[in-house]
């Protein structure tokens, strides 16, 4: 390494330690990625109304457009970490954010040369999907090379209430600018975000040494395989992994049909069901506030337990809400808690699995995570739709919810209940088969 390489990663090492206040890196990482997660919500808008109100897109065709958007999540999951862990993770962060700017701007280019077609919006939504992909598993696996162990957690909080906020006010800023300029010339307001983030991505300085292991060369199937093995044979990251992957499937069961029962047995109309999705979401960011506060005092296992056995409790009111204006209420402040109670525990996970995996296998760890949630989703959908057809919706929610509490169970019954503080450093892995050098 040269001299300035040297100086450099010396920097870095120093600029990892320092309070998140002052953290030059992970201030350019935190406003990158909330800027960029807000323009997607933009498009997130746009795209739907392009093809219903100009391309009379039919039904079938709506669902194909959704679906293109979340299918590679579940193809590209596990690639995409092996990627994230063999590739230095800001060069993917900048490449994928380049390449987003000029997907998206091609709708708005192709809507104004008068040649856009619901085709275009297909590749469009299943690019767009596939680049999502590959950012996020680089961009949160990239954390343990920004800031110091020590700050590990209040990042990860930091991050969870900016994209809280971001998600929440680029959907309704979003719908806005659609609604001001039109679908079409919204989404260069998108693109312009994602150039921000490159810009952004930039700026951010990953500590070298981090980074070292990543350099090892394997095939794809091997290096998957390793990821996997590593997440399912570890005594913490197992159960941590499979609590999660289980609320996702309950929650899918519920989700199914939340917006669905507000507004056929609550009647509660779109607006009654816009203030309870914006309530809901607006407890994310009190949860990010007080997650690392809550870690400190009671320590991560109770964090963890007690928020998802709050998130289950809080599903309760939608199984007994009546069509009444005060039942939208208490759901909507129900809804609010369950999702600070969610993002106190997932913040702590996340923290939890970075701290104790080896930074190598940091990118393909987080993927088995986001492979297993994303493909329990559709199973979720499906099991929901089977119960409402043999029974009936409401016997849908009472099963999704009656699920809730059984992550809890996992984590009770594992080595995760035993611990009282956030753990300050990460395993090297031992060398074996799993291991190779």
């Amino acid at each position: 390494m040269t001299p300035t390489g040297t100086v450099h990663d010396a920097a870095a090492e120093g600029a990892a330690a320092l309070p998140l206040r002052s953290h030059r890196s992970f201030r350019a990482y935190w406003v990158g990625e909330a800027v960029t997660l807000a323009g997607s919500s933009v498009h997130g808008v746009a795209l739907p109304v392009i093809a219903v109100l100009e391309l009379d897109a039919s039904p079938g065709q709506v669902s194909l457009l959704a679906a293109a958007a979340t299918v590679p999540a579940f193809v590209l999951a596990l690639p995409a970490g092996v990627a994230g862990d063999r590739y230095p993770k800001r060069k993917i962060m900048i490449g994928t954010d380049l390449t987003a700017a000029a997907v998206v701007s091609v709708v708005p280019v192709c809507w104004a040369a008068g040649v856009l077609s619901v085709p275009v919006l297909y590749a469009v939504a299943l690019l767009m999907g596939a680049l999502t992909v590959l950012h996020q598993a680089a961009s949160i696996a990239i954390v343990p090379e920004i800031v110091d162990r020590a700050h590990m957690h209040p990042a990860n909080a930091r991050i969870a209430g900016a994209f809280s906020l971001a998600d929440t006010a680029g959907t309704y800023d979003g719908t806005l600018v659609v609604g001001l300029l039109g679908a079409g010339r919204a989404l260069w307001l998108d693109s312009v975000s994602y150039l921000f983030s490159a810009w952004c991505a930039s700026r951010i300085r990953p500590h070298a040494a981090r980074r070292a292991a990543a350099d090892r060369p394997a095939r794809m199937g091997d290096a998957i395989r390793e990821g996997v093995r590593y997440v399912m044979r570890d005594p913490i990251q197992r159960p941590l992994v499979l609590s999660l992957a289980g609320l996702a499937y309950a929650d899918g069961i519920v989700t199914t049909y939340f917006a669905y029962t507000l507004l056929t047995r609550l009647d509660s109309g779109s607006t009654g069901l816009g203030l309870v999705m914006g309530v809901t979401a607006a407890g994310g960011l009190a949860g990010a506030v007080v997650a690392t506060r809550l870690v400190d005092r009671f320590g991560p296992a109770r964090v963890m337990l007690t928020g998802v056995l709050a998130y289950a409790v809080c599903g309760v009111p939608l199984l007994v809400a009546r069509p009444e204006p005060v039942w939208l209420g208490v759901i909507a402040a129900a809804g609010a808690l369950r999702t600070a109670a969610a993002v106190a525990a997932g913040t702590t996970q996340r923290s939890l699995r970075q701290q104790l995996c080896p930074p190598e296998l940091q990118s393909r760890a987080q993927q088995t995570s986001v492979w297993l949630v994303t493909g329990l989703r559709p199973a979720a959908a499906l099991t929901a739709g089977a119960i409402a057809a043999v029974f009936s919706v409401h016997a849908a929610l009472i099963a999704g919810t009656a699920l809730y509490p059984v992550p809890a169970g996992l984590l009770w019954a594992s080595p995760v209940r035993r611990l009282t503080t956030m753990p300050t450093a990460a395993p090297t892995p031992a060398k074996g088969p799993d291991h190779a050098p």
